[in-house]
């Protein structure tokens, strides 16, 4: 395939992706964004095999190792939960930078085969890339698997936080930049490979004293980072739709981070660094006080909902654990032939990933145009007779408006408190994934649901 035809046809894949980003920024128009960057990657992949011309022997291992990884990722995708998607995002973002650091390694070592030079010998400019994309690549394969950790639960999802932290996160960035630098004069293999190694280091050092609560938004952060670290090895490579496509996918998750801190009254910048809302939890909830709460049944719940105007739904994760989405719609159109007002409240970090409570409420057909994001819908609460609160828990705690000791202290709550009643379904009064107990359980108006959050479901929707 000739040079030029191969350079549009990266465009035309570069214009997809485009349009398969735009398409994912809303539920309407996700599918045609999916299919649109299926179709993009479908074209840079034929594109890239035919423009490598001369086929060698070796070339059947490529084809044979991309039907069993292809084969292995399609199986993973069909049979992970929806609960489970955050961890596999994070899977997944490890390995691209895991590919990343390993091009990088194949590009030092051989730099000939890819009309770089010779090894000592290597150009400059391609030196410095390649160094930079074996540092993004093992800070996010480092880093995303902690976060894999943390979500599966095999590590605790509390903030690890030790003396002089942030200080030695500090002075192993500067150590990269400086081996980066001596790497460049010196072309020394012993350089290299402390600089993956230290890369790797600081990676584990970033994720591990970010809490729970804030695990969405170091997903969107180490997607960033697996897309810079591909537009890195990109232009190792010398390919241009792999720039373009890690520049999109940097670019659209640091944008996304930027958002998500916005919308948590986070800093952007102690999201990059790490540790931001990082306390010390535990003498808290040992020492809280057991409080008195009101529980109640299906029955109690259908009676408060038959006597409302207007209901507000406030899903979670517990709902996504339950897979209750499906009984929750069906009792939403219960309530809805009974002439009962009701919509949707979505909190930017409800679940564990961003988008996590859209993509659940769309898969059960939920109309888009009752379901809100929390400034539009959070004054609303005041005015609404119910609401009905399925498995989300940090996202309605209101000491993030009253306790600055508190880790998720100012990060923009939904309102749920100033509803004339609240339905809390939830198995127990455990704490939510920030690790700290929800005063919202104990208020005058809260009625606790102790139960599986579908079954509830269920036998609220048969009371009404």
């Amino acid at each position: 395939m000739s040079a030029n035809l191969s350079a549009i046809l990266y465009l035309v894949s570069g214009v997809l992706f485009i349009l398969a980003l735009r398409g994912l920024s809303s539920p309407e128009t996700s599918r045609q964004g999916n299919l649109f960057g299926i179709i993009g990657m479908v074209i840079a992949v034929v594109v890239t095999f035919l423009s490598v011309g001369n086929f060698s022997s070796g070339f059947i291992y490529v084809l044979i190792f991309l039907a069993v990884g292809g084969s292995i990722g399609a199986f993973i995708a069909y049979r992970i939960p929806m609960t489970a998607m955050p961890e596999l995002v994070a899977g997944f973002h490890s390995l691209v930078g895991l590919a990343a650091v390993f091009v990088a390694i194949s590009a030092f070592m051989n730099p000939a085969a890819f009309n770089l030079g010779t090894p000592g010998n290597i150009k400059l400019a391609s030196l410095i890339e390649m160094a930079i994309g074996a540092a993004v690549g093992a800070i996010t394969f480092s880093g995303s698997v902690i976060a894999f950790l943390k979500l599966q639960g095999i590590m605790s999802g509390a903030p690890i936080t030790f003396k002089g932290q942030h200080l030695l996160n500090a002075l192993l960035l500067i150590l990269i930049v400086i081996l980066t630098i001596y790497l460049c004069s010196t072309q020394s293999s012993n350089l290299f490979w402390t600089l993956i190694a230290v890369s790797f280091l600081i990676g584990f050092l970033i994720i591990i004293p970010i809490g729970g609560a804030d695990m969405p938004v170091v997903i969107s952060m180490l997607n960033s980072y697996s897309g810079w670290a591909a537009a890195g090895i990109g232009f190792t490579l010398e390919n241009t739709a792999l720039i373009i496509t890690g520049a999109l996918v940097g670019s659209s998750g640091a944008i996304l981070s930027y958002i998500m801190c916005k919308g948590m009254n986070r800093s952007f910048f102690n999201v990059i660094l790490g540790g931001f809302g990082a306390t010390d939890q535990t003498s808290e909830n040992q020492n809280k006080e057991q409080r008195p709460v009101k529980s109640g049944n299906a029955d109690d719940a259908a009676f408060l909902m038959k006597n409302a105007s207007s209901v507000i739904i406030v899903p979670g994760y517990g709902m996504a654990v339950a897979q209750a989405q499906h009984a929750l719609r069906e009792m939403v159109d219960t309530l809805k032939k009974n002439d009962i007002k009701v919509s949707y409240a979505i909190h930017p970090v409800a679940g564990r990933m961003p988008g996590h409570m859209n993509v659940l409420l769309a898969e059960a057909n939920v109309p888009y145009d009752e379901v809100f994001e929390l400034e539009e819908i959070n004054n609303d609460f005041a005015n609404a007779d119910v609401a009905f609160v399925i498995g989300a828990n940090d996202v309605t705690n209101p000491v993030a408006k009253t306790d600055p000791q508190s880790p998720i202290y100012g990060m923009p709550v939904l309102d749920v408190e100033k509803c004339k009643s609240v339905l809390f379904v939830k198995r127990s009064l455990s704490p939510g994934y920030a690790g700290i107990d929800n005063d919202l359980f104990y208020k005058e108006n809260t009625l606790m649901l102790f139960a599986d959050a579908k079954k509830m479901t269920e036998d609220i929707t048969k009371n009404l």
